[in-house]
């Protein structure tokens, strides 16, 4: 009798088992590999986009600071200005210098309030405005 056949027929099914089961799982790593690539990826792309909305946020937030210290300034020199208050009134003046597309407007009311309107408009976005008011009195 040869050595193949003393092996008791179970053992033979056990390794056709063995080399069938080794063989399915054969490129697993890869798949798991480029799932994690994907993933990867995926949080890459969120980054970037998360970094781009900051920018604009920061840049919206720069504009609104700014038209406020122009509205602020506005109502300083109507305060301290000489002559009447009349003087102050503005409108429509060009700002360009220091917001993109801006102008600003003075408007005095028979009561002695100021109201400032400031509009500015980034390319391509819709047009912000700004506007506050101050009573002017003891001038």
């Amino acid at each position: 009798m040869t050595k193949y056949n003393s092996i008791p027929a179970n053992k033979c099914v056990r390794l056709t088992k063995m080399k069938f089961a080794s063989k399915t799982q054969q490129g697993i790593a890869l798949l798991e590999s480029m799932i994690a690539v994907v993933i990867f990826s995926m949080g890459i792309l969120a980054l970037a986009g998360l970094q781009s909305v900051m920018v604009r946020n920061t840049s919206d937030a720069k504009y609104r600071a700014e038209a406020t210290f122009v509205a602020q300034q506005a109502i300083g020199k109507a305060w301290v200005g000489s002559g009447s208050l009349a003087d102050s009134a503005e409108v429509e003046t060009d700002i360009s210098n220091l917001l993109p597309n801006g102008t600003r407007t003075v408007s005095i009311s028979s009561e002695r309030v100021v109201t400032v309107t400031v509009t500015w408009q980034l390319p391509g976005e819709a047009q912000h405005s700004y506007t506050t008011n101050a009573r002017i009195e003891g001038i």
